[in-house]
């Protein structure tokens, strides 16, 4: 099975990593063989591929490597939820999910057990899938603009 994913220019450098690394580990763990161009094309089985392809995914939305490996263990998944298009909007929710020097996505990755990328237009997710729902569920909340405290008693009250 042959699969295309397409990353950011400026990810590219983390995906394969210094001297290779990265792309070699991935293809290690994974099985399979990745060819980095225009698009990445990963080659391999079907489940190694899928397997492989959530990892590249995961560090196109700004996960270290070392976070994305998590992708391999089958009770973790990648969540995505796209933000707002408008400009002024999307400041304003990328703001308020980030909050001063990171702490309102430490704060929900801690009540949660999962990691939080902000990045582009998308925030992202990994962790196991209740958790990672309960996560969305929390974001999606800042996102309408409910205020920090009030989203994080929500989340501690239903962890």
């Amino acid at each position: 099975m042959i699969r295309s994913v397409k990353i950011a220019e400026d990810r590219i450098g983390v995906l394969i990593g210094p001297a290779g690394r990265t792309k070699r580990e991935i293809e290690k763990k994974t099985k399979t063989k990745i060819i980095v161009g225009d698009e990445i094309t990963i080659n391999g089985d079907a489940l190694d591929v899928m397997g492989a392809e959530n990892i590249i995914k995961a560090i196109g939305r700004g996960f270290s490597p070392v976070n994305a490996f998590d992708l391999l263990d089958e009770e973790n998944t990648l969540y995505i939820i796209i933000l707002p298009k408008n400009p002024a909007e999307l400041k304003r929710v990328r703001s308020r999910l980030i909050g001063q020097n990171g702490k309102c996505r430490r704060n929900i990755e801690m009540i949660t057990k999962t990691k939080i990328s902000i990045y582009g237009k998308t925030a992202s997710i990994i962790g196991n899938y209740e958790n990672v729902e309960l996560a969305e569920s929390g974001i999606k909340k800042l996102i309408t603009g409910i205020p920090h405290k009030n989203v994080y008693a929500y989340l501690e009250e239903r962890k």
